[in-house]
């Protein structure tokens, strides 16, 4: 029924491979301007940037498993975040999702590197 309102479902496809795209490029850069001191820096390779769009099926298909713990932990961490928006009234989100971002890209980036090394062979 979902499909008869979405004339092709891979319509929406390019966008999120955009979307994947940019957080691995944003995570890559706020990676490169951190101090050589800093334990939160990775070294990634460059090219594991461009391979983020390409590599997602493959993590999705890994992670596919896991979704329906993942649906009841989504379902109550939107509980805590409605109770803290209700509660708290501070604008934390645009740092929250900020991280979430981050968090997101450095995946890609390590699995990228991870798969640069492996079939390249080249150290970073």
């Amino acid at each position: 029924m979902l499909l008869e309102y979405l004339p092709d479902p891979w319509c929406c496809l390019p966008l999120l491979m955009l979307i994947l795209f940019l957080c691995a490029r944003h995570a890559y850069r706020v990676n490169a301007r951190r101090s050589e001191n800093d334990t939160d820096k990775r070294n990634f390779h460059r090219v594991a940037v461009f391979l983020s769009p390409l590599t997602w099926p493959l993590f999705l298909l890994a992670y596919s498993t896991l979704f329906l713990i993942k649906v009841v932990l989504y379902s109550a961490f939107l509980f805590v975040v409605l109770i803290a928006l209700i509660a708290i009234r501070k604008p934390f989100l645009f740092t929250w999702l900020d991280k979430i971002a981050i968090k997101i890209g450095n995946g890609l980036l390590e699995a990228n590197t991870f798969l640069v090394k492996v079939f390249f062979g080249k150290p970073v």
